[in-house]
């Protein structure tokens, strides 16, 4: 009998050891898995941010459309101005032999070499969900019309699978902050932000 008492004490320490271990550790895998999740998506998001600029260095705008952007990257064109001659050299200056010229370049040779521009679109970890996209136009204190682009990623969407509780924490942490509880780059609402929000 004695025996028997001492097993089941010695099941239950180890049952309560592993449930205790487990409740430790999940926040610290939870964070793994979630820092890995951002810095893929953090990426994406620089290369498109990188996409629409070029796009507006073209166009003066935005554009809220993956495919305008995917057929600009893989089909379009962009000015790019060239110097001719340099300003180190004296006499070059002197003759005005030194100059800009304006000539037209591919963009798939400009920038994103190397990127799998057909993936660009679409969250990471996700299984096919792609970010929000959205442009516009708004107009400043100072009454300018500016184009503006947001993309984003909710957390419930680049976190999905994860510990749900912790995710929901997340987003409440984020909230309470006025903090968006995601991913994004750029704004629809201020005029000079293009910049991330992990930056």
């Amino acid at each position: 009998m004695k025996k028997l008492v001492h097993a089941l004490l010695l099941l239950v320490i180890v049952a309560l050891a592993y449930v205790l271990f487990k409740n430790i550790m999940e926040p610290v895998r939870f964070n793994e898995a979630k820092d890995q999740r951002y810095r893929a998506a953090i990426e994406r998001l620089k290369q498109i941010r990188t996409a629409e600029r070029a796009y507006k260095s073209e166009y003066g705008r935005y554009t809220g459309s993956f495919d305008t952007l995917l057929y600009f990257l893989k089909n379009g064109s962009m000015t790019i101005e060239m110097q001719i001659g340099s300003m180190e050299d004296p006499e070059a200056v002197a003759s005005r032999k030194v100059y800009r010229k304006a000539t037209k370049v591919k963009v798939s040779d400009r920038i994103l070499k190397g990127v799998n521009l057909d993936s660009l679109a679409y969250v990471p970890y996700t299984n096919g969900k792609k970010f929000e996209l959205a442009a516009d136009r708004i107009e400043t204190t100072s009454k300018v019309v500016v184009p503006v682009f947001e993309c984003s990623v909710h957390n419930d969407i680049l976190l999905h699978g994860l510990n749900r509780q912790l995710v929901v924490n997340l987003n409440d942490e984020r909230l309470k902050t006025d903090r968006y509880p995601g991913l994004k780059v750029g704004s629809l609402i201020e005029a000079t932000n293009d910049a991330g929000n992990w930056e």
